[in-house]
């Protein structure tokens, strides 16, 4: 380890934190690039919990971690926006279930592009990070801390 560097000398979780963000900034400004200014990424993780069958809002809130007056504020403007729809729960009765729109779905497609190209890039990088070692090295640690059952990633920041 280099002791001159002070990044060398800092706290894992700031570590962790910083690089988050620098990866996120960069993820968001290229989607954005790409044609979808409107969106941030906690509407990426919405489009998650929705993907495949949809959710009820309360199911959603549950997923993500937040209220579900919260959730049910994301669901309107992104249904306003065309992201998302509500339609009848399969289980009839008052329950709605929201689902992406086709809309959602390409964006969906293109932030995994993004994310694979970003990855790409910054595995070529300076001193060619390997990231498969460090996705190893995470997850290991992820399953010390937390045994067989991960968190979910929720939107705290």
């Amino acid at each position: 380890m280099n002791t001159d560097d002070p990044l060398a000398r800092t706290e894992l979780t700031f570590l962790l934190g910083m690089g988050f963000q620098l990866v996120l900034a960069e993820f968001v400004r290229r989607v954005a690039d790409a044609g979808y200014p409107d969106l941030r990424p906690v509407h990426g993780m919405v489009f998650q919990v929705l993907h495949g069958s949809g959710a009820t809002g309360t199911e959603l809130a549950e997923r993500l971690g937040i209220t579900k007056q919260a959730a049910g504020q994301l669901v309107d403007d992104l249904e306003r926006r065309g992201y998302l729809r509500r339609q009848a729960h399969p289980d009839g009765g008052r329950r709605r279930l929201v689902v992406l729109t086709d809309r959602a779905t390409a964006h969906l497609a293109v932030a995994g592009q993004v994310l694979r190209d970003l990855e790409a890039e910054l595995a070529t990088g300076v001193d060619a990070v390997d990231l498969g070692a460090l996705r190893s090295d995470l997850a290991r640690l992820i399953r010390h801390m937390a045994g067989d059952s991960p968190p979910p990633l929720r939107p705290l920041w």
